[in-house]
């Protein structure tokens, strides 16, 4: 069984959006939507407010985990994983982030165990919270823009329906998949079997 109730936090799972119904099914907010495919698989929600995120612990494969979503938006989502990772005191290489990436095809995973933020905001702000850019990343696709002069910020914002929609959704729980198999796992056999 990968999911149980309880047990000592020795991770971090985050996953990046922005809060409120405005972003809700937007490419930005591929992470919470992740978070969201993880918490119904192992059936806990992931409501609890702490840390300036909604949170909740589970044992997921073998490790104990908070889990979170950051309701500060996402260019400040640094200050709850770096307020989690202290109070916790979890090393940056246990604070796996779940991101949107517009650089990889729709629907696209891809694992790495750092680097630096890309121009991806929430990324920026966590590195700049733990203090180095070496953590792992779970990176969804979510397709680059339809055209050079389309504006990068009503791309990312912008909702994701039909076919689009349907992709996002079966890419969200292949990455919730790649999340447990991570933490049972390795990063490298998690990055051979999800890349």
């Amino acid at each position: 069984m990968l999911f149980a109730k309880k047990g000592p936090v020795t991770w971090l799972v985050v996953g990046l959006g922005n809060p409120g119904d405005l972003y809700e099914n937007t490419r930005h907010n591929a992470g919470f939507q992740v978070i969201d495919a993880l918490g119904e698989r192992g059936k806990f929600p992931v409501q609890r407010l702490k840390f300036h995120a909604l949170t909740n612990t589970a044992i997921i494969g073998g490790q104990g985990v908070l889990v979170m979503k950051p309701v500060t938006y996402m260019n400040l989502s640094g200050q709850a994983v770096g307020e989690a990772a202290h109070f916790y005191k979890i090393p940056p290489d246990h604070v796996l982030v779940i991101s949107d990436d517009v650089d990889l095809p729709l629907g696209k995973l891809r694992i790495r165990k750092g680097g630096s933020a890309g121009g991806h905001n929430g990324l920026k702000s966590i590195i700049q919270h733990l203090g180095t850019d070496q953590f792992p990343r779970l990176k969804v696709g979510v397709g680059g823009k339809p055209h050079p002069d389309y504006d990068m910020a009503d791309w990312v914002l912008g909702k994701l329906q039909g076919e689009d929609k349907k992709t996002m959704e079966q890419a969200a729980l292949r990455a919730a998949e790649a999340v447990e198999y991570l933490l049972s796992q390795d990063i490298d056999r998690a990055m051979n079997q999800f890349n």
